[in-house]
């Protein structure tokens, strides 16, 4: 299995010490846990996105290009990038400057977002988004394929002979749809033979395993390698202790502070509420890694069972002093995720994988670009 670290920049107070950090402070703490996670061996760093409440994620393009300019290794991912409401070209131009930077590391995550309020920020009218996501997707694959792209749609101007600048690195990056707990974007993933990121954050595993499922059977019918059928899943929160009930106690009250403000109207889509109100029942059915390294390995691969995913994504505890997130990240990279890739191997980003070293019109490969990178640090 893979690992990505994933940050949606929430900028809230805690709700049980009052501290809140400063604007410039989180975008630097969310730089050095990419660094970070990196250094200690994790597959894939991510940002989300956010345009309305207390987040500051809005600009999550920009934030990934400085990972891009101070890292080598680490895949760079969104999480997601919200396209239902944007432009693809300015997507398109934005997200292919940092595969450029990162040469060839970016894969794009996709949806059409968990916020009504955003919706009509960008003019997009509640009901629209699903229609609005399919149409922008399908004119970004093209943006990335094509030059002298001719298009007209319902959602944006047409276009007429446009190549978008810069070109990805490598070629088109692969691109990974993100649904909450709908179908709509499990199909539209299938369709194209592209992989899922189940969000695996606010309801039962069950409701999960229906969507991957349902997500696997029309991949399959629309002629697609079952090989590639690649799923990712969320977690939601780490929160590694020594032992389950010391976490508990140290987490439990943050949490459920946190399961408070993201039910409240406005905060999510009707339909997608949390549904672990209390630490112990989280802790029990839910998707967070709370608990001892032994519980929290037994949690991810009792997911494995049901998803028979290849990428595990988790957020860190960005509420507490960020030493004690960066002292868990790298917890988790000794004593839990050996555990994980053990029982549960994947040829995610391997040879056998087509995106796996995205190989460059010009020769390069990713791992060439990297190992570029290394020498001219060295020198300099």
């Amino acid at each position: 299995m893979k690992f990505q670290v994933l940050d949606i920049l929430p900028n809230l107070t805690n709700p049980v010490t009052g501290r809140q950090v400063r604007a410039d402070e989180r975008y630097a703490q969310a730089l050095t846990s990419a660094r970070y996670a990196e250094e200690f061996g994790y597959d894939a760093v991510a940002l989300g996105e956010r345009h309305a409440g207390p987040f500051l994620s809005s600009g999550v393009s920009v934030l990934l290009g400085a990972i891009a300019a101070t890292t080598s290794r680490v895949r760079i991912q969104t999480g997601v990038s919200v396209l239902s409401i944007h432009d693809p070209l300015r997507v398109a131009e934005d997200y292919a400057t940092v595969d450029q930077l990162s040469r060839g590391r970016l894969e794009l995550v996709v949806g059409k977002g968990n916020q009504q309020q955003q919706l009509p920020m960008f003019g997009i009218e509640d009901g629209d988004q699903w229609e609005s996501l399919q149409e922008k997707y399908e004119l970004l694959r093209r943006l990335w394929r094509e030059e002298d792209v001719t298009w007209q749609g319902r959602f944006r101007g047409p276009l007429n002979g446009v190549t978008s600048l810069p070109r990805p690195f490598a070629g088109a990056p692969r691109i990974w749809h993100g649904p909450a707990t709908t179908l709509t974007s499990a199909e539209l993933a299938a369709k194209w033979g592209d992989p899922l990121f189940s969000a695996n954050a606010i309801q039962p595993r069950d409701n999960y395993t229906v969507l991957i499922d349902h997500y696997r059977a029309k991949y399959a019918e629309h002629g697609h390698d079952p090989r590639f059928a690649y799923v990712a899943a969320g977690a939601g929160f780490l929160y590694l202790a020594d032992t389950t009930q010391e976490a508990r106690e140290a987490f439990g009250p943050t949490y459920e502070k946190i399961v408070e403000f993201f039910n409240l109207p406005g905060n999510h889509t009707p339909g997608n509420e949390m549904t672990f109100a209390t630490i112990d029942d989280a802790i029990e059915r839910g998707p967070v890694l709370v608990g001892s390294p032994q519980q929290i390995a037994e949690k991810i691969l009792w997911f494995h069972e049901g998803f028979g995913h290849a990428l595990q994504s988790f957020s860190l505890p960005t509420m507490i002093p960020h030493e004690q997130q960066l002292h868990m990240l790298e917890r988790l990279a000794s004593e839990v995720i050996p555990v994980v890739r053990a029982a549960a191997p994947t040829t995610l980003w391997s040879a056998e994988d087509p995106y796996g070293g995205r190989p460059a019109v010009h020769g390069r490969t990713t791992a060439d670009a990297a190992s570029e990178v290394e020498k001219t640090q060295t020198a300099s």
